[in-house]
């Protein structure tokens, strides 16, 4: 980590204002903090936009296990990609309905096409990809 750099920010006073009332409401300890994730934020999202760059992150589906065949399918799918699979939570939320958490790493091309066939079974009732850096380049 470098030395800290004290800069300036101009900025509307009424989005001042909401932005205080965020970083209170998401119990940020001051501005800085707040700001510095803000960065690191938009820098890992430009990070993604480099198909090759490395990401981990989760995959979260809720789908009907009554529905034929598509615990199979949603298995056999994460045995293709067993590479990139790194665990799989599996949640009972009633007699119907299933949650399957698929934590995930590589490159971004690969964990988006995984989510996307993931997502797009028949059955599942809603799906979420969620990705992040891994770390290696976040200050």
């Amino acid at each position: 980590m470098g030395a800290i750099v004290r800069f300036g920010i101009s900025m509307d006073e009424e989005l001042l204002a909401r932005f205080d009332e965020m970083i209170e409401e998401k119990g940020y300890p001051n501005r800085s903090e707040a700001i510095r994730d803000l960065v690191r934020d938009a820098l890992i999202r430009r990070e993604w936009e480099t198909a090759d760059a490395e990401v981990v992150g989760t995959i979260t589906l809720v789908y009907d296990h009554h529905k034929r065949e598509l615990s199979d399918r949603l298995l056999d799918l994460q045995h293709t990609y067993h590479q990139h699979v790194l665990a799989t939570l599996h949640v009972h939320l009633d007699e119907d309905n299933c949650l399957e958490v698929v934590a995930i790493r590589g490159p971004v091309r690969t964990v988006q096409s995984l989510a996307d066939l993931l997502i797009s079974q028949k059955g599942v009732k809603h799906g979420k990809l969620t990705v992040t850096g891994t770390g290696a380049t976040i200050i």
